[in-house]
């Protein structure tokens, strides 16, 4: 069947400095939620799938051998979400988010040893220095209770998880179009989370208007526009580049976290030194990694 949906062509670089602005906050909203973590990851991927599937029905069809990839690439996605969102349950926003973000490390390894792609040698450089930023922000939390660390081990393994994922979808994304990917792999990981939710007779329903408000705005703008984005770019950009533009994230988090009152962990001297390695460190990958001249246009596979 003919396409005869052609959407226009939009920047790689542009889709992915915004998909780094719409997660920016979704750590420190889910502070304000009072619901399981389970649920909360359940219900930010669910609220978004009738507006991904809608799309994906424009798009080519995939082919069934990526759908293994996309189911296993789901999985993780799942168990990214449940233990990065525990772990804000026991450290602090910025500590839980940088480490989580420390996934380019992870996916460096990955995609040399699965996809032979290694960064270039400025997007090396790049690589080094945003996560000497991250490990200054991270370092930061030094309460070394038990709960901090355990809070602090989630967040690795939520990095380790999400590596994976990444890597997959760069591998399945040179041929699968993005609504298409993300339809598959975002209704695989709510799935899972539900059955999770059911074995573990974890609740998924009867929250308040507080906790709704909480699912609706992680859906929108970190599920919808930020992970959608990571998504468009893994096409354009290798995977270590789209996770290095990551490391943006925790340091607006860490900027909401001081800004929001109910919340006010000041970031100190180290935080802001940190921050601006981060940011120096994101544009030295960036520059070192260049779109192709004909973007994809967002919708067609």
């Amino acid at each position: 069947m003919a396409n005869h949906y052609v959407p226009r062509a939009m920047s790689p670089r542009l889709i992915l400095l915004l998909a780094v602005l719409a997660t920016t906050y979704a750590g420190p909203i889910v502070r304000f939620a009072t619901a399981p973590a389970l649920a909360i990851a359940f219900w930010r991927l669910a609220l978004v799938l009738p507006v991904v599937f809608g799309f994906a029905l424009r798009e080519r069809r995939y082919r069934w051998q990526e759908v293994g990839l996309m189911v296993a690439s789901g999985l993780l996605l799942a168990l990214h979400f449940w233990m990065w969102i525990a772990s804000l349950r026991f450290t602090t926003v910025a500590s839980s988010v940088l480490l989580v973000n420390l996934r380019p490390v992870f996916v460096w390894a990955i995609a040399a040893g699965w996809l032979g792609e290694h960064p270039g040698r400025m997007e090396r450089w790049g690589i080094v220095v945003a996560i000497l930023g991250a490990v200054l922000i991270g370092a930061v939390d030094a309460r070394g209770s038990v709960g901090a660390l355990g809070g602090d081990v989630l967040a690795l393994l939520a990095a380790l998880a999400a590596a994976g994922y990444s890597v997959i979808g760069r591998r399945v994304r040179r041929t699968v179009g993005v609504w298409t990917y993300v339809s598959g792999v975002y209704a695989t990981a709510a799935v899972a989370l539900g059955i999770a939710g059911l074995v573990s007779r974890t609740r998924l329903t009867g929250f308040g208007a507080r906790d709704w408000a909480v699912f609706g705005g992680l859906a929108v703008g970190p599920m919808l526009i930020g992970h959608t984005g990571y998504n468009y770019a893994l096409k354009h950009f290798r995977a270590t580049t789209v996770n290095v533009a990551g490391l943006g994230e925790p340091v607006g988090a860490a900027l909401l976290a001081w800004a929001i009152p109910s919340i006010h962990e000041v970031p100190t001297a180290q935080v802001v030194i940190g921050g601006v390695l981060v940011i120096a460190g994101i544009g030295l990958a960036l520059g070192a990694d260049a779109p192709p001249l004909e973007p994809e246009p967002l919708g067609v596979g």
